[in-house]
């Protein structure tokens, strides 16, 4: 059987979720973030070099920052299409940290 062995040693990817004002939407499913750079799959278009104010959570919401989101490019097919994300500015959320 061909294919790559289960990573269960490795954690998931964190749950970004975009800040608009009081309003929160869940755009992205992320695929990976490593080295500050976050690469999903989006229902959405975002052009490139537009940036989103983002809140991460790893661990079930235990571990959050709220992040500016650069949009560097799209690779992949329309179906399939995988925005990648430049992060900057990580800070605990309000109330917290």
């Amino acid at each position: 059987m061909s294919g790559r062995p289960a990573r269960s040693s490795e954690a998931s990817p964190p749950r970004v979720v975009v800040v608009d004002g009081d309003a929160r939407h869940e755009v992205f499913d992320v695929l990976d973030f490593s080295d500050g750079v976050l690469r999903a799959r989006s229902a959405f278009l975002f052009e490139i070099g537009e940036e989103l104010r983002v809140r991460i959570e790893r661990g079930g919401g235990a571990d959050i920052c709220v992040a500016v989101a650069r949009v560097r490019g799209h690779s992949g097919p329309d179906d399939a299409r995988v925005t990648e994300l430049e992060i900057s500015d990580p800070t605990p959320p309000r109330g917290q940290g």
